[in-house]
């Protein structure tokens, strides 16, 4: 594999934190930086210069994937074209990627490829397409196979959702963050509006049963419970609405969106079902590589961090952005009591730790703020496992 030139990021005075090693810019390019951030008291942050660094694979339990094992997808085109009608040949859409089938594919090299969780139609790809308008989506079966495509330089980007305001968090994508060493480049804001789809010529009164995502029926449930509908769980909304159309059941339904719909040739035969009308989706955007934090626009930054057991330790840890006037807008804490994480480290190798509780916070500032730099700083000093997860702008797009 090819080597490519990467500033790194350290702690010059304090060796307990963990900052993400951190290379700028494309995989083609071997510019050097001199940035250096001032933590006063608490250290420093300085960068490096380049450091050569080996392109590589996520660290886990299973077995590390192999080149030349599979195919990426049937045909050479991945992107959606949108059709109306009945699809015919469902066979000719892209499939997705498995964990267990990652080999490189040849790119122009003009279109930003980037994966998402799910089949084409799905909102992941909506939020991937609203991210990069042109971009060439991916699709992959599960979250693992979307962050193993960027890791292996399949894709330039993964699309993935963390939380959604109705159903609350993506509990996998936060465990996922850790075991892989992706950085957050972004966010994408998504408005969620549930369909309920059928095959054509098929009224909302002729369902007996409907297909979706365990979430996308909660979100439902009062509209479905009135048209006295069967729920029936499915891996993803736009799978969902696939299985409709390939089965060919005029008593089956899905709940999906608009643009499943139409690439899958199914009616919109009730629109907006939801029943919180403020249903919105937040996305990550994945990267090899992380972006230059800067101060001219909003930005927000992502970190996680593990505390020792006592009275009053959360309230120092989240005393020390209080202290700075820094806004957090979410906190998350996963409990790891007996149960082993698997850490990948600087160097892409990974070890079991166990911690109790693992804290995911988000605060509004970006990493070339000096109160970030300081807040970290200061929280450093207690906390036992500390690691940025990215600083990038913030969509404000709502």
């Amino acid at each position: 594999m090819a080597l490519k030139a990467a500033p790194i990021w350290v702690s010059v005075n304090r060796s307990r934190l963990q900052f993400d090693a951190t290379d700028f810019g494309s995989k083609r390019s071997s510019r050097r930086f001199t940035v250096r951030f001032g933590l006063e008291k608490y250290g420093k942050w300085e960068c490096c210069g380049s450091l050569a660094q080996r392109a590589t694979i996520p660290v886990e339990n299973e077995e590390q994937v192999k080149p030349g094992l599979g195919t990426i997808c049937e045909d050479d085109e991945t992107q959606i074209t949108e059709t109306k009608g009945f699809h015919k040949d469902l066979n000719s859409l892209p499939r997705p990627l498995s964990a267990a089938d990652l080999t490189p594919q040849a790119s122009d090299g003009l279109k930003v490829r980037v994966a998402y969780q799910g089949v084409p139609g799905a909102y992941s790809e909506a939020a991937a397409i609203k991210a990069y308008p042109k971009c060439e989506t991916v699709p992959c079966d599960q979250f693992e196979a979307a962050f193993k495509a960027v890791e292996l330089w399949l894709v330039d980007k993964a699309v993935l959702p963390i939380e959604n305001s109705v159903g609350g968090s993506i509990h996998r994508n936060y465990d996922l963050l850790l075991r892989h060493r992706l950085h957050i480049v972004g966010e994408v804001q998504l408005v969620i509006n549930h369909c309920l789809l059928a095959l054509p010529g098929v009224r909302k009164e002729e369902l007996k049963r409907v297909f979706s995502h365990p979430q996308a029926l909660a979100q439902c449930e009062m509209t479905l419970t009135k048209l006295g509908i069967v729920r029936v769980n499915h891996d993803d909304t736009a799978g969902a609405a696939q299985a409709v159309a390939a089965n060919g059941q005029r008593d089956t339904g899905a709940v999906a969106s608009a643009r499943a719909a139409e690439i899958y040739g199914l009616d919109i035969v009730a629109q907006r079902i939801q029943d919180n009308s403020e249903n919105v989706t937040r996305f990550l955007i994945l990267a090899r590589e992380p972006i230059i934090p800067g101060t001219d626009k909003a930005y927000k930054t992502s970190i996680v961090f593990t505390l020792d057991e006592g009275p009053g330790i959360l309230f120092k840890a989240l005393a020390v952005f209080a202290l700075r006037n820094i806004n957090l807008t979410k906190i998350e804490s996963r409990p790891q009591r007996k149960r082993p994480l698997r850490v990948v480290d600087d160097t892409n190798r990974g070890s079991a730790k166990y911690f109790d509780y693992l804290f995911y916070i988000d605060f509004e500032a970006s990493m070339a703020d000096p109160r970030a730099q300081n807040a970290l700083g200061h929280l450093q000093e207690f906390a036992r496992f500390l690691r940025v997860l990215g600083s990038y702008p913030m969509d404000t797009s709502l």
